[in-house]
């Protein structure tokens, strides 16, 4: 199922003769080893040789080494180097600290630090509030991780979860203007991730938790949000849950379903299931199964952790008990958040007509997309080359942009529910169809009406108590 793609991206510098053919050559023999070229640059011309860029999105590091091989086979072809195009993007780290204030001259500088800014500090000092207006915590989350559950790579550590955190950061700035910073801890222990993320919170304005391991998460989470006074939001569990719920809700207007009437199948009962099964019991749901590795979680069993605990007593009104395969039949909808190819097309021709399938394993998904849109009305995954990309990009930039706007700290299972409606609304009804139930990452009013969805639901409440 692998296909060549832009995270695999290599530009090939090649020494070759300066005949009329070459470049032709070059691609040739690259696109016969399966590389999907993008660019082709001839960046130096002599009288009898050329260099040449040749870009291509590759598979794996393997298939790198064979796509060199076979452009180094042609007569008198060089390879001089490989680059990794990825590996280059992230040299030096993906972020930077700008002032956003001038310092031009000693007046600036008198302003901005001694002997001016000791009255700002002597002002926060009497009223601590005010650091939300005069310091970075107006616009600042710290996006906190342990490593112990990055992307599908599982406890790879604090060092190596430091890319995915600075590619959040830039998330947060590119789509919403919210300022971050990451924030990776040498520690699984949940008391002491607790009592770091509390001793730092002076300078945020929120705290994104990201890439924690279940069930440590859970009361990660909970006992924050109890303990700070600014909003604590997990994204793998909530966002996840916002922008599956924000699919489904469009994915069902395509099949002509309600929520109230369906049958629901979840894959993975950790972090990001949990949520979403909260968030469409919220929304309606009445038939929910959800199944771990052992089968589907069911009411009289006795389960080690609080959370399944919950799901038996909320979900599975029939009392089903089976695999995961068996639930499967006669199902509409399977939102998977668990395992790579835990499903195969039988078990997708045994769904209900016009089913809707949620393989969100990433990268590689519970079922090959191909294979399940042969039987099902509509398949999203958590990749950008398949159609519906199921992404939380699409959400928390705006949710922690409204959550900072409205200035409160309670993140409510209403704001959650409102931001699902803003982001299924960027797509028109004229637009959607069973290939485009969700809005494109790139979309810039995403983020805009998540915000401002949050800040309509604080409003009415605070109406609502007056």
């Amino acid at each position: 199922m692998a296909n060549p793609g832009p995270g695999n991206s290599i530009t090939l510098r090649i020494d070759a003769p300066s005949n009329f053919s070459v470049t032709s050559e070059l691609a040739a023999a690259a696109a016969s080893a399966g590389a999907a070229i993008t660019a082709l640059d001839v960046v130096e011309s002599h009288p009898t040789s050329i260099v040449v860029d040749l870009t291509c999105n590759t598979i794996d590091d393997e298939h790198a080494t064979r796509i060199r091989d076979a452009v180094e086979a042609l007569d008198g072809v060089h390879v001089r180097q490989v680059s990794d195009r990825t590996f280059l993007m992230h040299l030096g780290g993906k972020l930077e600290v700008v002032p956003s204030v001038p310092l031009r001259n000693r007046d600036d500088l008198s302003r901005a630090y001694t002997p001016g800014v000791a009255r700002v500090c002597m002002a926060i000092a009497e009223d601590k509030s005010k650091a939300r207006n005069l310091t970075i915590k107006r616009n600042t989350i710290a996006v906190v991780t342990d490593g112990t559950a990055v992307l599908g790579l599982g406890d790879i550590g604090p060092e190596a979860a430091l890319p995915v955190m600075e590619g959040k950061a830039a998330l947060f700035k590119q789509f919403a203007n919210v300022d971050a910073w990451p924030v990776c801890l040498d520690t699984k222990d949940t008391e002491e991730i607790i009592s770091i993320v509390k001793a730092i919170a002076p300078v945020y304005g929120g705290v994104n938790l990201e890439d924690i391991a279940a069930p440590r998460c859970f009361e990660i989470e909970a006992r924050l949000r109890e303990e700070l006074d600014i909003p604590v939001f997990h994204d793998d569990q909530h966002g996840t849950a916002i922008v599956t719920l924000a699919a489904l809700v469009n994915a069902l207007k395509v099949v002509n379903k309600t929520i109230e009437d369906i049958r629901i199948v979840v894959s993975g009962v950790g972090a990001a299931g949990n949520a979403i099964i909260q968030l469409l019991l919220a929304e309606g749901a009445k038939d929910i199964v959800a199944c771990g590795r052992d089968g589907a979680i069911v009411a009289g069993v006795e389960y080690a952790d609080a959370h399944r605990r919950e799901i038996a007593a909320t979900t599975n009104p029939r009392g089903f008990q089976g695999t995961l395969k068996e639930a499967m039949v006669g199902a509409d909808v399977f939102i998977g958040v668990s395992a790579p190819n835990v499903l195969d097309e039988a078990d997708i021709a045994a769904m209900a007509d016009d089913a809707i399938v949620f393989a969100m394993a990433n990268p590689t998904p519970e079922v090959d997309p191909v294979v399940a849109s042969k039987h099902a009305a509509i398949v999203a995954t958590g990749r950008s080359d398949f159609p519906n990309q199921i992404n939380n990009v699409l959400a928390f930039p705006g949710v922690f942009r409204g959550l900072l706007d409205a200035g409160v700290s309670d993140i409510t299972a209403p704001m959650l529910v409102a931001s699902a409606y803003a982001i299924a609304s960027r797509v028109e009804e004229d637009e959607l169809n069973a290939s485009f139930i969700i809005p494109s990452v790139f979309d810039p009013l995403v983020a805009g009406a998540v915000a401002d969805a949050i800040v309509r639901v604080v409003e009415s409440a605070a109406a609502d108590k007056e």
